[in-house]
């Protein structure tokens, strides 16, 4: 098998760690094959793809699209090192309004499947942090949303709080139950 899932305490979100072939010369890691991620429960058509840098301390998030264009990410650091945040905005879920995070880094090379009907954000833990993720929908700029980062009902335990912001991230609402 090229992979192991792992659910998190969230339900529908899954670590995926891929298997590592390495040898003197470099590594190969299959970063997704459909099959396997369908045996596992992730049926998702996957329609577009991002790529993300950001220097240390920069935080992007928490971020999500509303309604038919809710997306489901598979998230991954090809560079670098992010703490890396799921937030469950699905009201009939058991898990509503609860995160989890967890290290993505060039080195452990585990990735991270956000079901749709959640928030992401990271926090760049690098100097130079490169994520790539492929997305269950397109980016509609009508329907992008977003909570704070620092919103005290979710109580997110970043690394630090000493962060880069952007001015929309800063502007963004609370979560409201």
């Amino acid at each position: 098998m090229s992979f192991e899932f792992t659910s998190l305490k969230l339900q529908g979100a899954i670590v995926i760690k891929p298997a590592v072939y390495e040898d003197a010369r470099g590594f190969f890691i299959e970063s997704y094959k459909k099959s396997e991620f369908e045996k596992n429960g992730i049926t998702e058509n996957f329609v577009q793809d991002n790529h993300s840098v950001s220097t240390i301390s920069v935080l992007r998030g928490l971020h999500f699209q509303r309604d038919s264009f809710a997306q489901g990410k598979l998230v991954r650091v090809i560079r670098g090192a992010a703490w890396d945040v799921a937030v469950d905005l699905r009201s009939d879920s058991p898990t509503y309004g609860k995160w989890e995070a967890l290290e993505l880094s060039e080195s452990n090379r585990l990735m991270l499947y956000i079901p749709t009907g959640f928030a992401h954000g990271f926090l760049s833990l690098s100097d130079r942090t490169e994520l790539v993720y492929k997305c269950t929908a397109e980016y509609s700029p009508a329907n992008d949303a977003g909570i704070r980062w620092d919103d005290p009902q979710l109580g997110i335990e970043w690394p630090t709080r000493k962060v880069q912001v952007s001015s929309k991230d800063a502007a963004l609402p609370y979560f409201q139950v």
